[in-house]
């Protein structure tokens, strides 16, 4: 009998660490996932952000973040585009989105900027998380303070690939 019990609990365990919380999931009606974002979002057009539509979102969420992030940048670390927190639980994200905190870019500069790559096709993430809480952060915060304040809170996550060359170098 003690025995099956400790098989019992063994196999509960072992079946407990194969559960994964389910990703979020990030569409655009603009472009798919390792599409190409339209120009209209980019320096050369209206410099403005994509819709994205966020689902999965968990039922005990209180806020999501984003961080858009070109790990492709000839820069140390990648240059970020836009850095976003306590962005309602419904998961939309107009087009020009202004709903909700923006802190600073990789230009120092605070919401959206339009991706702008010097050469070359890069990859832009749409990195959305669900997190537990809402954040009380500085309108100065950037992608690093944002990534430290989520630390402890990220009930799911998810990306969103777009791809962007210059069409005028």
């Amino acid at each position: 009998m003690r025995l099956l019990r400790s098989l019992t609990a063994l196999t509960v365990i072992a079946m407990m660490s194969f559960i994964v919380a389910t990703p979020l999931t990030i569409t655009s009606p603009s472009f798919i996932n390792n599409g190409s974002i339209p120009l209209k979002y980019s320096c050369e057009g209206q410099k403005i952000n994509p819709p994205l539509q966020v689902s999965g979102v968990p039922a005990t969420a209180v806020s999501l973040a984003l961080i858009m992030h070109d790990p492709d940048a000839p820069i140390a670390g990648g240059f970020t585009h836009w850095v976003m927190w306590n962005i309602p639980v419904n998961g939309k994200i107009t087009e020009n989105y202004k709903g909700a905190n923006q802190g600073l870019n990789g230009a120092q500069q605070y919401g959206y900027t339009g991706m702008c790559p010097p050469s070359g096709t890069h990859h832009y993430h749409f990195m959305v998380y669900a997190l537990d809480t809402k954040l009380s952060l500085d309108s100065k915060t950037n992608k690093a303070a944002l990534e430290k304040a989520m630390q402890g809170h990220i009930l799911a996550q998810g990306d969103l690939v777009g791809l962007y060359q210059k069409q005028n170098p």
